[in-house]
């Protein structure tokens, strides 16, 4: 450790991000990016970026991208935040709307950046335990809260709440904000967004980088009442007043407004997706549903490590988790047809068909 570094450096746990490896035949299924590119016009906005509009600070208000995001779920612009990537939402919701006296409850298996957020803010964590199909159990999360931050549907297991379930959770915690992260939801769920204007203690937040394929631009928003929304912009600009640059929000802007392309994208991932859960379970593998561009896989035997480390060595990397509860499972991201081809001929081999527990 530096001698220079202050208390909270060195109390910090960082959150450790997934690979991103370079290998001559690389099929990458471990960050649940995309496999299809952005939309054409996405393209076609950065690529008609002027030089004027990169010597010029970006609207700080971002009105245009806020504008559309609105149109498209039915809200007003102050109901709508935009960051750097929805990690920089939800760390300004931590600091901003989030950090309390009582301590923040989330679920115990979840996103790992929440635990590193409370270590940065200094926000006490409650972790909710998971039941025994690894779901979210609403009703085990306590009364006395601070506040409350969850997926839907969870990472890394893809379960969805239904919107049933998460109003009942908003409904029960009136005194408190109740954070629905929807990075995944356009796989299989339905957004509270359609929440907000009844609850003002709701925030929802999503991400470009899934189903808009944008995670090389980082661009997040959250959707809340009003007042939710002005603690946030006071976070925001009392850290960086320009948090996304004008590329980034000419691209954001032209991926709403090609929902075809959205439509069709999400679809085919959605397909892959069975179609691959399919073929794993006559595998022997058990999988949790999932409503997210990923699937949740144990292992048979529980041997995930294993297979994970062969798999790596074929140049096929995806997400194990070295946890209590789900050590015996591997996150698979959604690729392309082809590369899921390839990994089902890997993971066939391993399990003997054709070979006996091992990649020839």
């Amino acid at each position: 450790m530096s001698r220079f570094w202050s208390e909270v450096a060195r109390g910090l746990s960082p959150y450790v991000p997934g690979e991103q490896p370079r290998h001559p035949r690389l099929v990458k299924l471990n960050t649940n990016e995309s496999p299809y590119g952005p939309s054409p016009r996405v393209l076609a906005a950065v690529a008609d970026t002027d030089g004027d509009s990169l010597r010029r600070y970006p609207d700080p208000d971002a009105s245009a991208l806020r504008a559309i995001i609105a149109a498209e779920f039915g809200l007003a612009a102050k109901q709508v935040f935009v960051g750097n990537g929805s990690d920089e939402v939800l760390a300004h919701t931590f600091l901003g709307l989030l950090k309390h006296p009582r301590p923040l409850a989330f679920p115990d298996i979840s996103y790992s950046f929440y635990p590193v957020w409370c270590g940065l803010y200094g926000i006490e964590a409650q972790r909710v335990p998971l039941d025994a199909q690894l779901a979210i159990d609403v009703d085990a999360f306590p009364a006395d809260c601070g506040g409350i931050i969850l997926p839907n549907p969870n990472a890394p297991t893809g379960r969805l709440l239904g919107l049933d379930q998460i109003e009942r959770l908003i409904a029960g915690h009136s005194d408190c904000v109740v954070v629905v992260d929807e990075a995944y939801i356009d796989f299989g769920g339905e957004s509270a967004a359609a929440l907000v204007d009844r609850y003002p203690n709701l925030l929802v937040v999503q991400t470009l980088s899934k189903s808009r394929a944008l995670a090389g631009l980082r661009v997040g928003f959250a959707l809340g009442d009003a007042q939710l929304i002005e603690g946030l912009d006071r976070v925001k600009d009392s850290f960086n007043s320009y948090p996304l640059d004008a590329i980034a929000q000419r691209a954001a802007v032209a991926a709403f407004e090609d929902r075809a392309w959205f439509e069709d994208c999400r679809r085919r991932v959605v397909a892959t997706r069975e179609r691959v859960a399919v073929s794993l379970g006559a595998l022997g593998f058990a999988l949790l549903p999932s409503a997210a561009n990923f699937l949740f896989a144990r292992v048979p035997g529980g041997a995930a490590r294993a297979l994970f480390t062969a798999l790596r060595e074929e140049g096929i990397i995806v997400r194990y988790f070295d946890r209590p509860r789900i050590d015996e499972y591997l996150r698979i991201s959604i690729g392309t047809d082809e590369e899921m081809d390839r990994l089902l001929a890997a993971v066939e081999a391993w399990c003997g068909v054709g070979g006996a527990g091992d990649l020839p």
